[in-house]
């Protein structure tokens, strides 16, 4: 594990991608995204129930801003796929999350992954799950979307919502990507980082993924 990256995994035992192997664990380690990072970090500090939106385009550490938050929280982790989110599957998770947390965690995290797609009957059976009505002990939750065109508008006022944009994100990218390849080969790069990141629209994991191309033909 390098100490310039805290976060990254130790690919030693098993060759992964650049986007997995940076994927930030902790909230301070995400490349800008510096709203997003305050608030969430003094949400960790003290939690309460309720449920969060975190809607934006793909690529922008929204899920894994999501789990970097249960870590933070001490949270049992309850994760609801994308396409995966009908009736049944809240109904369960729903459930769970009626009893204490295991683990030595203090809270349940239930984390449902692109909500926008869940099934019309699961969204309507989360608005009395997310206020007053049948509310689970100890439990955040945090919902994640590419928009929220499709989502009912009593359910989004049962969350807080908040946006991610890649505006104002490019610099910061491209000053991570020159960090990563110097991490990766011990030197410094002669690429144009901003480029990199400008072509990827300062996506990411696609900056990352194009970096993961450069790494093979260095």
């Amino acid at each position: 594990m390098s100490a310039l990256f805290p976060d990254a995994q130790n690919s030693l035992a098993f060759p992964v991608s650049l986007s997995e192997k940076y994927r930030p664990r902790t909230l301070a380690g995400f490349v800008g995204l510096e709203k997003q990072k305050k608030v969430l970090s003094a949400f960790a500090k003290r939690p309460c129930s309720c449920a969060w939106l975190l809607h934006g385009g793909s690529g922008l550490g929204k899920t894994s801003m999501a789990l970097a938050l249960a870590e933070e929280m001490r949270a049992e982790l309850h994760l609801i796929p994308s396409q995966k989110c009908n009736l049944e599957a809240i109904e369960s998770v729903r459930r769970m999350c009626q009893y204490a947390p295991m683990y030595g965690k203090n809270w349940h995290e239930v984390l449902v992954d692109e909500i926008d797609s869940a099934s019309p009957a699961a969204q309507l059976s989360l608005l009395s799950k997310l206020d007053a009505t049948d509310p689970a002990p100890m439990t955040v939750w945090v919902f994640t979307s590419n928009n929220c065109d499709k989502l009912e508008k009593r359910f989004l006022s049962r969350c807080r919502v908040m946006e991610f944009s890649n505006y104002g994100l490019r610099s910061d990218l491209a000053e991570f990507l020159a960090e990563v390849w110097k991490a990766e080969t011990g030197k410094e790069g002669t690429l144009d980082w901003t480029r990199i990141a400008k072509d990827a629209n300062s996506n990411v994991r696609e900056a990352l993924q194009a970096l993961d191309i450069e790494l093979l033909a260095a």
